[in-house]
């Protein structure tokens, strides 16, 4: 079995424990309580389990540093565990916020939803009925993710107040990250052109590079007692690996395959994304052809052919070239902060092989 396999199964068979707990706690509560629930479980399924999987690793490598035990005690999984639920709710808000169709090769949770009020024969509007369950599809998540936290929390000892702290700041970050991000979407128009990358970057970091990957590590860290030097390194390790991570995203989120990624190609260009891709792309570009671009970006009615030629723009001006050479950067950047530090030496081959498939996937 390969070694990330184990954290994912484990994972995984704690969320399941988790969610079989939530379908008793409301089985007397009718089968509209049910609806929500099983609609919860549908979301927290699939996926990389990546932000768990950084979690256990950052645990593993403070761990491993002055002993020889390598497997997660229950705290650390239920942390990992609920860092995969924050994520969930993280997703069904992002994908009505979006308002896209679909999520993981199947319907997004608010489409989801809004298919069973019609099945139901239900009045009112689904679509509507299906936004708002969703919003509140996505708050129960959150409610979820600290429920199951702070029973990870129960048994941590001193390290848990630590953990809480860094679990706390992903919280604020990321819903900060958010809102910027859908900002941008209008403030764009009103900033600077040379300004426009330094601002996606900002929204890259706070979005995605930590809440991703650096707070994961760092909560990890805490549960195992992480000296300052320690949580420093990984800090300086995941950060920047979340930025390459969130860069790549945003290629596939052009140029990916639906297969691969779950969503229509181009969908980030149908959803107006402000990403570093359209900066570096605009920058090349003369006024008259950067307005067209700018008409085309946010459009959701964008077909085949208009999405190929804004593709086509993004190759042209180097644009794509320029952001693997940053997604390269921060890469490197990632694996010198890991050198010289005391970490546990399997562990830091573990966070080296997990970078690669953060960083490396197929487009």
């Amino acid at each position: 079995m390969p070694p990330s396999a184990v954290p994912v199964e484990e994972i995984s068979q704690r969320l399941d424990i988790f969610v079989t707990a939530q379908r008793g706690a409301v089985a007397d509560l009718g089968a509209e309580a049910g609806m929500l629930v099983d609609a919860a479980a549908t979301a927290l399924s699939g996926g990389k389990r990546l932000r768990g999987r950084f979690c256990i690793a950052g645990w593993r490598a403070v761990a491993t540093a002055s002993a020889t035990r390598a497997e997660p005690p229950p705290e650390v999984i239920a942390a990992a565990a609920a860092l995969e639920i924050f994520h969930a709710a993280a997703l069904v808000h992002d994908d009505v916020i979006d308002n896209s169709d679909t999520r993981r090769g199947r319907p997004a949770a608010h489409r989801a939803l809004e298919g069973a009020h019609s099945s139901s024969g239900w009045e009112g509007d689904a679509a509507a009925f299906g936004r708002s369950s969703a919003i509140l599809l996505g708050d129960l998540l959150v409610a979820w993710s600290d429920d199951l936290l702070e029973e990870g929390l129960a048994v941590a000892g001193s390290n848990a107040a630590a953990a809480r702290a860094e679990y706390a700041t992903m919280r604020r970050e990321v819903t900060i990250g958010q809102f910027l991000d859908i900002a941008e979407e209008s403030a764009f128009r009103t900033e600077p052109d040379e300004r426009h990358a330094g601002r996606a970057l900002r929204v890259a970091s706070l979005k995605s590079a930590r809440y991703s990957i650096q707070q994961p590590l760092a909560v990890g860290a805490a549960l195992a007692g992480a000296d300052r030097a320690q949580a420093a390194a990984l800090a300086a390790f995941g950060h920047p690996l979340g930025m390459a991570f969130q860069l790549r995203d945003d290629v596939l989120g052009v140029f990916g395959d639906e297969r691969e990624t779950g969503k229509p190609s181009g969908d980030d260009l149908r959803e107006g994304k402000r990403t570093v891709l359209i900066a570096y792309a605009r920058e090349a570009l003369a006024p008259t052809t950067r307005r067209i671009v700018d008409e085309l970006v946010g459009d959701p009615t964008l077909d085949a052919e208009q999405i190929a030629s804004l593709q086509r723009t993004i190759i042209d001006t180097r644009a794509l070239e320029r952001v693997e050479a940053l997604i390269a950067d921060y890469a490197r950047e990632a694996d010198r902060a890991l050198s010289g530090v005391r970490l546990g030496n399997a562990a830091v081959g573990e966070l080296r092989d997990l970078a690669r498939s953060a960083t490396v996937r197929v487009t």
